[in-house]
């Protein structure tokens, strides 16, 4: 069999369910159109088209842009490739916030790529904040099977009344359903869309252990084929969702908005393949599960050390499991 006939051989077979997924019907937005700079303009590079956009991490400052925008729920993509080479201590992140608004009890929902060391599968990790709970964080923490440096994949969040979705290409890799039990532990409240490089040499790899090494520098982190799908209102507002009703209801229709039973095979593919930590298995932490937790036996099983992996591999080696997440803020300065 001819090489190329044995690699999609393989890959109808370990990637189940991925061909038959539906793409997404998306309309891209130039840079101007949907984000500005939110620290360190002098290290953001639009393409000439503006359709594109890099983040600079040096020796100065790392980098981030903001959404022009706060939407009150919506779909929110860009196609990322991360930086290449020795990337240790490097923090890209993709995420919605409203904590410039509500300082002591924002939302967040987060997708954080964790610098890794040439040679080891990249890491990254989704995260789910609600009403300032940052001391009842929601993490979970993942590999993935391609090298992220190389080509540019796409990155989305979804957020709705009902649920939360977190998707690389068109595979859900997290679901998070509105429990009752959560009261404000949902992220209900207006958030802007950020992307941002930054110097996470404290924490982010090995347990800070391996740094930034700036002999390495410019470290560059490219966007493009943005995506900001919402209701677009006041973050001040005291019922944002007045005006999203025909807003939300489209956003809830969409294809995306619901886990096909395709799509729940590459999830449960992925989970059970790339999935090295998760809170909800988490017993020392957490001795009762928090309730929008869904009890998954193979998952249980898989991650019986308190919420990592029972057999240790992270990596393709025996580690310890996940990082803690910095407390330092993202938009600050490298140095």
């Amino acid at each position: 069999m001819p090489s190329c006939l044995l690699f999609l051989f393989l890959f109808l077979i370990f990637i189940p369910g991925f061909l038959s997924s539906t793409a997404f019907n998306l309309t891209t937005l130039t840079f101007s159109q949907s984000y500005s700079p939110l620290f360190s303009d002098f290290n953001i590079k639009t393409s000439a088209d503006d359709k594109a956009v890099s983040l600079l991490l040096n020796r100065l400052s790392g980098s981030g842009i903001i959404s022009s925008d706060y939407y009150n729920y919506g779909f929110f993509s860009a196609s990322i490739k991360m930086p290449s080479k020795y990337t240790a201590g490097i923090v890209v992140a993709f995420y919605t916030s409203n904590v410039d608004t509500f300082e002591k009890n924002h939302d967040e929902l987060d997708i954080e790529f964790l610098g890794n060391v040439q040679g080891h599968a990249w890491r990254f990790q989704t995260n789910v904040y609600g009403n300032g709970s940052v001391s009842r964080g929601r993490e979970e923490r993942y590999r993935l099977w391609f090298d992220p440096s190389k080509v540019f994949h796409r990155y989305s969040i979804l957020w709705t009344p009902l649920n939360i979705i977190f998707y690389v290409d068109e595979i859900p890799i997290r679901q998070v359903g509105r429990h009752a039990g959560m009261r404000g532990d949902y992220p209900s409240k207006p958030m802007s869309v950020y992307a941002t490089i930054w110097d996470a040499s404290s924490w982010a790899t090995n347990g800070g252990k391996r740094k930034v090494d700036y002999r390495h520098e410019p470290f560059i982190a490219e966007f493009r084929d943005l995506v900001l799908q919402g209701c677009v209102v006041d973050p001040i507002d005291q019922l944002p969702s007045s005006n999203c009703t025909a807003e939300i209801a489209a956003l809830t229709a969409l294809d995306y908005s619901t886990i096909t039973a395709n799509r729940r095979k590459s999830m449960q593919w992925f989970r059970r393949k790339y999935m090295y930590y998760s809170y909800c298995y988490d017993n020392v932490r957490y001795p009762v599960p928090p309730p929008e937790c869904v009890d998954v036996p193979l998952e249980r099983e898989m991650l019986s050390n308190g919420g990592r992996r029972a057999d240790g591999k992270v990596n393709g080696r025996r580690g310890k499991g996940g990082e803690r997440r910095s407390k330092v803020p993202k938009h600050q300065s490298a140095r």
